[in-house]
């Protein structure tokens, strides 16, 4: 996994939690790093769960519904720092669907070994079939990102997610935008 995801990661947790808890938590965590991170290095994804399974021990916050807050987060990171992606787009599901076909080209560009999630999807109308796809079973923080996106063009979505392997690997995000 990617260094700016822990980057973020750390970032948002100490911005919600404070420095005295960030501190914790990456304790917590055990981390072969020490919780020292680079944009970008590579690191294992085991080591964001540790960080995650610690910061819910140490705040009670259950590991979805931070998952989903660090989405957030991270789209306006994405925002704030890559603009271009969002040239010419005026609804959220313009981006979505770009995702795999432009902005996932784009960041293995800049980080060839980035291993990124599949969105595949299919639209309808005013209706986006979003499927998300990947065995580090972080839809959560799929469904964050999908929301941040709506806040951001302020349009209101209705999110539906369902389970389509037992595992969490694939979830399909059955998005309803306002005609």
């Amino acid at each position: 996994m990617k260094g700016v995801v822990f980057v973020e990661i750390l970032e948002m947790v100490e911005e919600v939690f404070g420095m005295a808890k960030a501190d914790e938590i990456i304790q917590g965590a055990n981390l072969p790093h020490g919780g020292a991170y680079t944009a970008v290095g590579t690191y294992p994804h085991e080591e964001a769960v540790n960080i995650l399974v610690s910061a819910n021990k140490v705040t009670g916050v259950e590991i979805p519904v931070m998952l989903n807050q660090f989405g957030h987060h991270l789209f306006g990171v994405f925002a704030k720092g890559y603009p271009a992606f969002f040239e010419g787009m005026a609804h959220p599901f313009d981006l979505l669907e770009k995702v795999d076909d432009y902005i996932h080209i784009e960041v293995l560009k800049l980080y060839p070994d980035a291993q990124l999630p599949r969105f595949d999807h299919e639209r309808e109308d005013n209706v986006l079939r979003l499927t998300y796809i990947s065995p580090r079973q972080m839809s959560s923080l799929a469904e964050g990102l999908i929301e941040a996106s709506a806040k951001h063009f302020n349009v209101p979505l209705d999110i539906q997610m369902r389970t389509l392997d037992s595992d969490g690997s694939r979830v399909l995000f059955i998005l309803t935008s306002p005609k």
